[in-house]
C-alpha cells in the first residue's frame, strides 16, 4: 500500500446557511480522493494537493447533514469533566457517590455508605484524584474477580487471571493464557453493563473470535447481551472520564 505522506495540515472554517463550520483540511502526497472524518477532534477533511479549496468546499454544502449530523452525535458523547472538590458526586456500579475530603495523615481512601471519604495531607486536584483512583482500582479488582468467578463457574469454565487495564478505547481483552483484561473504570457503569463485559471476555476462552458460536456463548451467560451491548455503546464516554 502506498504512503500517503501528509505535506500540509491548515485550520479552515466555512459558513452554510448562517452557522460556521470549522474542518481541519489535510494535504496528503499520494491520495486520490477526498475524505471526511468527524471525531472528538472535530470535522477532518483529507484531499490531495491538486484538489482546490472550492471543490472541498462545494463537498462540504454538499454532505452538510451528514457533517452536522456525526459533529453533534460527538457533541453528544463528549467526556464529563469531572469535579475533585468536596461534595463532587462519583460514579460506582451506576449510583453517585459523594465525594468528602479531609486533610490529615495520608490514608486510604474509603466507602461510607453513599460517601467516599478521601484523607490526604494537602488539599489540591491531583492529590485527591490519585487517591480516588487508587481506591477505583481496588474496588474495580474484587468487583470484576468476584463476578468473572461467578460467570466462569456458570458456565463451567475454569476461572481466569483477572487483570485491571487502564485503557479507555476498550473494556476488554482475552488471551490464549486465559487472562481476561479488564478496565477499572468499567465499575463505573452499572451493574448490568459490568457483567454483560465480563460475560464477553469469558466466552472468548472458548471462541477467540466474534462468530455466532462466540456470541451464542455470550448469549448463555448474558441472555440480555444485545440490549447490554447497546447501552454500553451508547453511554460508554459517561464512564471514561478521569
Amino acid at each position: 500500500m502506498p504512503v500517503r505522506e501528509e505535506v500540509a495540515r491548515e485550520p479552515r472554517s466555512l459558513l452554510i446557511a448562517g452557522e460556521p463550520l470549522d474542518y481541519l483540511l489535510v494535504r496528503r502526497r499520494g491520495r486520490r480522493g477526498v475524505g471526511l472524518k468527524v471525531d472528538e477532534a472535530g470535522l477532518t477533511v483529507s484531499a490531495p494537493l491538486s484538489v482546490p479549496v472550492a471543490r472541498i468546499e462545494k463537498m462540504l454544502l454538499e454532505s452538510r447533514a451528514w457533517v452536522f449530523g456525526k459533529l453533534e452525535v460527538w457533541r453528544s458523547r463528549q467526556v464529563p469533566v469531572q469535579s475533585w472538590d468536596d461534595g463532587a458526586s462519583l460514579p460506582y456500579l451506576g449510583e453517585p457517590l459523594t465525594l468528602r475530603l479531609a486533610t490529615g495523615r495520608r490514608a486510604p481512601a474509603v466507602i461510607d455508605g453513599a460517601e467516599l471519604r478521601v484523607t490526604v495531607p494537602e488539599l489540591g486536584e491531583e492529590a485527591v484524584r490519585k487517591a480516588v483512583v487508587a481506591w477505583y482500582r481496588k474496588a474495580a479488582l474484587a468487583h470484576l474477580a468476584h463476578r468473572a468467578f461467578f460467570f466462569s463457574r456458570l458456565a463451567v469454565l475454569a476461572p481466569p487471571r483477572v487483570i485491571l487495564s487502564s485503557a479507555r478505547s476498550r473494556w476488554g481483552s482475552c488471551n490464549s493464557r486465559r487472562e481476561v483484561r479488564l478496565a477499572w473504570r468499567l465499575v463505573k457503569a452499572r451493574p448490568a453493563l459490568v457483567d454483560y463485559v465480563v460475560c464477553h471476555e469469558l466466552a472468548h476462552l472458548r471462541h477467540m473470535n466474534h462468530s455466532r458460536e462466540f456470541w451464542a456463548e455470550v448469549g448463555r451467560m448474558c441472555p440480555d447481551y444485545r440490549r447490554l451491548r447497546e447501552e454500553l455503546e451508547a453511554t460508554d464516554h459517561l464512564h471514561r472520564s478521569f
